[in-house]
């Protein structure tokens, strides 16, 4: 805690929070609101302060891939500009060669999650993680939503534990946090009636986290729900991770408008470094909180990791539902323009892979040799 300590503030909200995490306390809802008001910068300092005291100036990332294997879904969430149903203009279900084409010897880790296909029974989906894993057995499988994970309980009419122990069975190593948006019920109501509430979504994690299966978890901030129900969102999960330990990392995804009508613009770059830093802040015993590139674009993401943020996601390669929205970052981004965007932020890039084992750590300044040799 030595970055804290020596920390000097002149906001007194922001130092009243700097003394509670010193002292091992964590932050109340009205302390987390009262936050979203304080000076950013300020803000900044002390998520950054805290970022270091667990990690130092390590900022992670990793080699990968995004795998959308359909569109095609049977729900109809008013946020979501990817899902479309059968037939529709634009639907599509990849072949396993498609499939497969996603992997190759550069990535370590693969990302899956799609749609709820209206015709795919449980075994397709366990089908698509058995045949990556077989064409590259070493590679890290990230794979299926909590909301993927409930309709697979719904086709097979098992509970989730046993769902989970059939997907580890065939090489799933951990689950993406999506599918949480924010856990307010009168926000649900709204614009995602259909799918599973924060009850559900918390149970399947916490069963996932005892199977020994770790995950992540998300917040998708910017669109109807207020600055209080996303501090409450993150308190939830803080309070899942102390009863059942197995978060990575926890992602703040900014609401991409797209044509949903929902909101006029995306969040602007001050509230997404905002919602980074109280992120940092409040979800005190998560290792990591992303500063997603994809959804923030690359300079948001870059100075995201200067307010609290100590992973930056990966490479990617190829991203359909963000774009979908009209995201405006770029499809994919190179290993060595991850490294140089960490480098300069002045923090250290490390490469992980989906269980956050170090692969490379790169130093903090590229060597004049090094340079001349990329150039030559």
């Amino acid at each position: 805690m030595q970055a804290l300590t020596a920390l000097r503030l002149r906001d007194p909200v922001v130092d009243a929070a700097r003394h509670k995490l010193v002292a091992g306390e964590s932050l109340t809802q009205e302390e987390g609101v009262r936050l979203f008001e304080a000076p950013v910068m300020e803000l900044g300092l002390l998520a950054n302060a805290y970022a270091r005291s667990k990690h130092g100036d390590r900022v992670y990332f990793t080699v990968n891939r995004q795998l959308n294997p359909t569109n095609v879904c049977v729900l109809a969430c008013r946020f979501c500009d990817y899902a479309k149903k059968p037939g529709a203009e634009g639907a599509y279900t990849m072949t396993e060669e498609q499939i497969l084409a996603h992997v190759d010897d550069e990535i370590t880790e693969i990302h899956i999650v799609g749609g709820l296909h209206n015709k795919w029974r449980f075994d397709d989906y366990l089908g698509i993680i058995r045949s990556v894993k077989a064409k590259k057995p070493s590679l890290s499988i990230k794979a299926y939503t909590a909301v993927e994970i409930d309709f697979f309980c719904r086709l097979t009419k098992k509970p989730a534990d046993w769902v989970l122990t059939e997907l580890k069975a065939v090489g799933l190593d951990a689950l993406p946090g999506g599918g949480a948006e924010v856990f307010s019920e009168r926000v649900r109501r709204e614009l995602f009636q259909q799918k599973i509430g924060a009850r559900r979504w918390l149970e399947i994690h916490e069963v996932a986290h005892r199977l020994g299966i770790p995950s992540n978890a998300t917040l998708l901030y910017g669109h109807i729900e207020t600055r209080a129900e996303r501090i409450q969102h993150m308190i939830d999960l803080r309070e899942l991770e102390r009863r059942a330990p197995g978060f990575f990392a926890f992602i703040p995804l900014a609401f991409q408008p797209g044509t949903t009508g929902l909101v006029r613009r995306q969040a602007s770059a001050i509230e997404d470094l905002r919602t980074i830093a109280l992120s940092r802040l409040m979800f005190d015993n998560v290792p990591h909180v992303k500063s997603y590139w994809v959804m923030l674009g690359q300079d948001t993401a870059a100075a995201g990791i200067n307010f609290g943020a100590s992973d930056m996601d990966g490479t990617i390669g190829v991203e359909k539902i963000a774009h979908a929205a009209l995201a405006k970052s770029p499809v994919g981004v190179a290993k060595e323009s991850m490294v140089q965007t960490i480098r300069e932020a002045g923090k250290l890039p490390v490469e992980r892979d989906a269980l956050y084992r170090v692969i490379r750590e790169f130093p903090r300044h590229e060597s004049a040799a090094a340079a001349v040799a990329a150039t030559a």
